[in-house]
C-alpha cells in the first residue's frame, strides 16, 4: 500500500509538474494569429467562453481550458471590457488579456466636408457602418430642430453647427454622440473666433458671423480669396446693398436647383435669395471651415465692392458697377468661347 502511494505521488508530481510546464509555456507562446491580423468584437456581457470559443473557431487559441484557467486565476472576468480589438501576430495570452483589459479598441473615422449642408452630413453619419444609427430615417426638415434639442438642448436650426473635420470613435458610437462631439467643436471655435474678432465688424452675435462664413465658404475654393470676399460682403452689408450672393440662393431652392443659377431664379421669392431680401439670410447655409470663420470676423479692408469668376479659377474684385459689368462680360465671352 505505501508503495502505491509512493509512485502514485510521483506520478502525480510527473503529471502537476508537466501541466504547470504545459502551462508556462502555453502562456510565453505566441498565439496562432494571422499574418494579417484579427479582429476580436466582445458584445457588452460576453462571458469569458464565448470569447475563448470565438478565439478556438478562428484557430488563434489552442488550449481552452488553460485560457479560462489563467482568467479566473488572476480573476480577469470582470475587467474584461466590451470592445473591438485589433489582435496583431506575435501576441500571447497575457497581452491579450491586458488589451482587453485595457480597452484599446478599434479607432473608426468619419471625416466631415466643409461646404456640405446638413442633410449631406447626415447621410454620410447615417450610411457608416460601425455608427449606430438611432436617428429616424424618416426624419424630415421640419423636424430638426426637435433633433437639435437632443443634441445641443436647444431647438435651433442644425445648419452650419458641426465642425467640419476629422472624427475617431469606437464601434457603436451613436450618431448624436458623434453630433455632439462635432457640435461642441464647432462652438468652441466660433467663441475663440469671435472672441478675437475685428471689432469694427458689423454682426450682432456670433451666429451672424457663422452665417457669413457659411457664405464665404461656398464662394470661392481658394483660402487666399476668403478674407478679400468677407471684405465685400461685410461692406455691403454695412451699406444696406443686397449681398448678392448665389449659394444662398441654390441652398434656398433645395433640390429643385439643377443648375446653372437664372434670372428665374433670382427672381423667386425666398428668404434665402439675397438678391431680394437685404441682410443675411436666416440660417447658414453650409458647415464653414475654421479659415472661412476666421475670414469672417477679420475681412480684409479696402473698397471692393464686387467680385466674379475669372473662369481660370478665382474672382476678380470690383470697386465699381462698371469695372465689376466689364469684369462679368469677360467671364461670358470665356466661358462662350469654352462652349465653341
Amino acid at each position: 500500500m505505501w508503495r502505491f502511494l509512493k509512485y502514485s505521488f510521483i506520478i502525480a508530481t510527473f503529471v502537476i509538474a508537466y501541466l504547470l510546464f504545459q502551462y508556462l509555456h502555453f502562456l510565453k507562446t505566441p498565439l496562432s494569429i494571422p499574418e494579417n491580423g484579427f479582429v476580436l468584437d466582445i458584445l457588452p456581457k460576453t462571458s469569458v467562453r464565448a470569447i475563448r470559443n470565438s478565439l478556438v473557431q478562428a484557430g488563434i487559441l489552442d488550449n481552452s481550458n488553460f485560457f479560462v484557467c489563467y482568467v479566473q486565476i488572476k480573476n480577469l472576468k470582470k475587467q474584461i471590457k466590451a470592445g473591438e480589438y485589433q489582435l496583431n501576430p506575435g501576441l500571447t495570452v497575457k497581452e491579450l488579456l491586458q488589451l482587453l483589459i485595457s480597452h484599446k479598441v478599434i479607432q473608426h473615422s468619419i471625416t466631415i466636408i466643409e461646404g456640405w449642408n446638413f442633410d449631406q452630413l447626415l447621410t454620410t453619419i447615417r450610411s457608416h457602418p460601425k455608427i449606430n444609427s438611432t436617428i429616424s430615417t424618416t426624419l424630415s426638415t421640419p423636424q430638426y430642430p426637435e433633433l437639435m434639442h437632443s443634441i445641443c438642448g436647444e431647438t435651433i436650426h442644425p445648419e452650419g453647427q458641426f465642425f467640419p473635420d476629422t472624427y475617431w470613435f469606437e464601434k457603436g458610437t451613436t450618431d448624436i454622440d458623434l453630433l455632439k462631439r462635432a457640435y461642441l467643436r464647432m462652438q468652441k471655435k466660433l467663441v475663440f473666433a469671435w472672441e478675437a474678432r475685428d471689432k469694427d465688424v458689423p454682426y450682432k452675435s456670433p451666429y451672424e458671423a457663422l452665417i457669413m462664413a457659411s457664405i464665404i465658404e461656398k464662394e470661392s475654393d481658394k483660402l487666399n480669396e476668403y478674407h478679400e470676399i468677407a471684405g465685400v460682403y461685410v461692406r455691403r452689408f454695412i451699406k444696406k446693398m443686397l449681398l448678392q450672393a448665389d449659394p444662398t440662393v441654390i441652398y434656398g431652392l433645395k433640390e429643385t436647383y439643377q443648375g446653372p443659377l437664372t434670372l428665374e431664379h433670382l427672381k423667386m421669392q425666398s428668404l434665402y435669395n439675397t438678391y431680394k431680401v437685404i441682410g443675411l439670410p436666416p440660417t447658414p447655409i453650409c458647415l464653414p471651415s475654421f479659415a472661412a470663420i476666421e475670414a469672417a470676423v477679420h475681412p480684409a479692408a479696402g473698397e471692393t465692392l464686387y467680385f466674379v469668376a475669372t473662369g481660370t479659377g478665382g474672382h476678380y474684385f470690383s470697386k465699381t458697377l462698371v469695372e465689376h459689368s466689364a469684369a462679368v462680360a469677360r467671364y461670358r465671352k470665356f466661358q462662350k468661347s469654352k462652349r465653341e
